[in-house]
């Protein structure tokens, strides 16, 4: 099943993406990469590629980037860019946690839209420093929450949007992974050194994966989180970030949720798992088997919609590209991320909106998930004494 409208996106040719980050020995670098380039409507032409000089030229040697276009600095970068006729018009930051909010600064002033890797940024505070600039500044900013661009998860959202659960009443969501069972930072595992130092990624489990399933059970449910009570745990000696994360959760319409969160639970490798329950019927939908969402009506059998099959409907069959049966995944979540926010570029470059059935996490998703960071922080400190976000 093909998405609509999506061979006609590249009105004005590719659109010219340059990367901060994501040189060599860099996990998500080549991941972005290959998302922007799934669809055919970005074209990779310079970069800032890491915060050594050496290996910034060395990978853009690799990739084929013209020598003039290898940058070693990304202020050099979002400067030299914004002045070439043929500069970048979107940039990739996929740095870790404590760039991203300056670079994209950097490039937000310079006229260059952004895709951003999340978290958004190391405080709530330093978010809304970014938000505000947004506002003052006609650029397309987007969050790379990938999960949200499954196909499935979209059916779910649109399935609650239609009322077809009902009134929503339980919201659970988990993320376990076991990769940081062992102290493996000490070992110079360059992934975990600086997602447990508290300086590049602001936090543990609770940034790293915790806001992918907090999002998720925002975006799908349709609710807005009014308070939490958090419990927040770094079991491994010595860690001085948290990788165990257990949240209790309000939201403004009665609803009640649990989130968990963990990096220490062996057996599990990327274990994201969203139910949603209503007074009519649940859902539930899991990211090793995301081509499947379960649906349940009260008081009847379960049902299995298949992505591309009976039952899926329009919304997720804009953002599914093979019949049902061949897996889609991890990858073409990131895709179609990247494809949404070109929908909004190619608007823009036109003087115009993006079509209504543009969706993709923004600025609004990068604060809310620091404010529910933050709002963890505070309550475990306290014991885990229900605090407002």
């Amino acid at each position: 099943m093909a998405i609509e409208g999506r061979s006609d996106a590249k009105q004005g040719g590719r659109i010219r993406l340059g990367m901060v980050g994501g040189g060599q020995g860099a996990f998500i670098g080549a991941v972005h990469r290959l998302a922007a380039r799934m669809d055919d409507q970005y074209e990779f032409v310079a970069g800032a590629l890491s915060s050594s000089p050496e290996r910034s030229r060395a990978s853009g040697a690799e990739l084929g980037l013209a020598p003039d276009r290898i940058y070693t600095d990304y202020r050099e970068m979002a400067k030299a860019e914004a002045n070439r006729k043929d500069g970048i018009e979107a940039v990739a930051i996929v740095t870790p946690n404590n760039i991203h909010v300056p670079a994209a600064k950097a490039f937000i002033e310079a006229g260059i839209h952004v895709i951003c890797d999340k978290p958004l940024a190391l405080s709530l505070k330093e978010a809304k420093s970014l938000e505000t600039l947004l506002k003052k500044k006609n650029v397309v900013f987007a969050l790379t929450h990938n999960y949200s661009g499954y196909p499935m998860i979209r059916q779910a959202r649109e399935m609650v949007a239609k009322g077809e659960l009902g009134q929503i009443r339980l919201v659970q969501a988990e993320y376990p992974q076991d990769w940081l069972t062992e102290d493996i930072e000490k070992s110079g595992q360059k992934q975990a050194a600086w997602r447990t130092d508290p300086k590049q990624s602001g936090g543990g489990a609770i940034g790293d994966i915790g806001t992918h399933a907090y999002q998720l059970a925002c975006f799908v449910s349709g609710l807005t989180l009014d308070e939490l009570a958090a419990d927040m745990t770094s079991f491994v000696k010595g860690r001085k970030v948290d990788d165990n994360v257990n949240v209790m959760l309000r939201f403004k319409n009665g609803a009640r949720g649990m989130l968990w969160a963990s990096q220490v639970a062996p057996g599990n490798e990327n274990g994201l798992r969203l139910r949603v329950y209503g007074t009519k019927g649940g859902l539930d939908w899991t990211q090793a088997d995301p081509n499947y969402l379960w649906f349940t009506p009260f008081g009847q059998e379960k049902r299995l919609i298949t992505r591309g099959g009976a039952g899926s409907g329009a919304t997720a069959g804009r953002v599914t590209r093979v019949p049902p049966g061949h897996p889609e995944g991890y990858l073409e979540g990131f895709a179609n991320i990247y494809t949404e926010a070109a929908r909004a570029i190619i608007a823009r470059r036109a003087g115009k909106k993006p079509d209504k059935d543009v969706n993709f996490p923004g600025i609004e998703d990068g604060v809310a998930g620091m404010a529910f960071i933050e709002g963890c922080k505070k309550s475990s400190a306290r014991n885990g004494k229900w605090t407002k976000v």
